[in-house]
């Protein structure tokens, strides 16, 4: 970890954050998932609205190959009231996004991560070692893409390989801080 976050083969810092049903939701524990997905988003940036629909079918296609997704919302709230706790739960139910959507009102788990834009993915291991981090294609524009940064990343992780690329730049809304 550097002052930054982390970086390739780092351990995922720790994540203990409510849903939008105020649960308390953490990572799978080293071995419980085959890999794990953290995303940060939010819901009023335009460039994680457009990937939204491609990352949600994602999660579900690769939760069924045993793949832990979580979104985190780290905006500050009282400057962006969509990013809200309400807001988020209404979101969450009208979209059905096939992860929990976590709030990380401290902005702490951000800062631990070196979490840039909405969207940043990071992509561990089932060690959770992080193996890709970036956006999830090229474009949030063209739906055609599908997030294949994101499933070429988790191809390579599934079948103990590493991501080609491994790193890509964040694109995106910055993250509102405090």
């Amino acid at each position: 970890m550097t002052a930054e976050g982390i970086g390739l083969g780092d351990a995922a810092p720790e994540l203990a954050l409510p849903d939008t049903e105020g649960n308390r939701t953490t990572l799978p524990g080293p071995g419980e998932a085959r890999a794990t997905v953290v995303i940060w988003t939010c819901n009023h940036c335009p460039y994680a609205r457009g990937w939204h629909d491609r990352l949600t079918e994602a999660a579900r296609e690769y939760g069924e190959r045993g793949v832990a997704f979580f979104a985190v919302n780290s905006n500050d709230a009282e400057r962006y009231p969509s990013d809200s706790p309400a807001a988020m739960a209404e979101s969450y139910d009208r979209a059905q996004w096939g992860m929990p959507y976590l709030h990380d009102e401290s902005q702490r788990v951000a800062r631990a991560y070196g979490a840039k834009t909405t969207p940043d993915l990071f992509v561990f291991d089932s060690e959770l070692r992080l193996r890709y981090r970036g956006a999830p294609d090229s474009d949030h524009r063209d739906p055609s893409q599908g997030a294949a940064w994101l499933r070429s990343a988790l191809e390579a992780v599934l079948t103990g390989s590493e991501p080609a690329p491994a790193e890509t730049e964040p694109v995106g809304c910055s993250i509102k801080w405090r």
